[in-house]
């Protein structure tokens, strides 16, 4: 199956392509910087760092919009970047620990939104947020770190 994602045309296009490969690369790195970058920082307030002077509902409202942007720059590049080389990344030890953490951030996002963020209200500004939004906090900023850990070993 993978062969046969290789030799697609958007397969040997990434292969063929000059520079095409680094530029996706360098697009998924920019990706990772929304993505991550917005989260951590959602993931900061929720561990109570500006807990007096930015609400959650505030910080949710402005940044994750820009993590979901970040994710769909890295879904589209990663994806492009699997079908031309696919047999290398799925070869990988690294591979199913980037997917596997991918999957678990997923999950996180899932639990916490449909969970304890419905009652953000409460202690959206001075208020300690509640015992279980700090270890969704602390799982995305351990997963997303893994996931880049592991994306960077896929290379090697």
């Amino acid at each position: 199956m993978l062969g046969l994602l290789e030799q697609s045309w958007l397969g040997s296009t990434v292969r063929a392509t000059p520079f095409l490969y680094a530029v996706l690369e360098s697009g998924h790195i920019i990706g990772l910087a929304l993505l991550i970058g917005s989260a951590v920082a959602v993931d900061l307030r929720l561990l109570g760092v500006g807990r007096n002077a930015v609400p959650v509902t505030l910080a949710t409202r402005y940044l994750l919009p820009v993590s979901r942007v970040g994710f769909a720059i890295v879904a589209l590049t990663g994806v492009a970047m699997f079908v031309g080389n696919g047999l290398a990344v799925a070869s990988s030890p690294a591979a199913p620990w980037k997917f596997g953490l991918i999957a678990l951030a997923g999950l996180n996002i899932l639990i916490f939104h449909r969970g304890i963020y419905r009652t953000v209200e409460s202690w959206d500004l001075g208020e300690a947020p509640p015992a279980a939004a700090k270890p969704a906090a602390l799982l995305s900023v351990s997963t997303w770190f893994g996931v880049v850990t592991a994306g960077r070993f896929l290379a090697y």
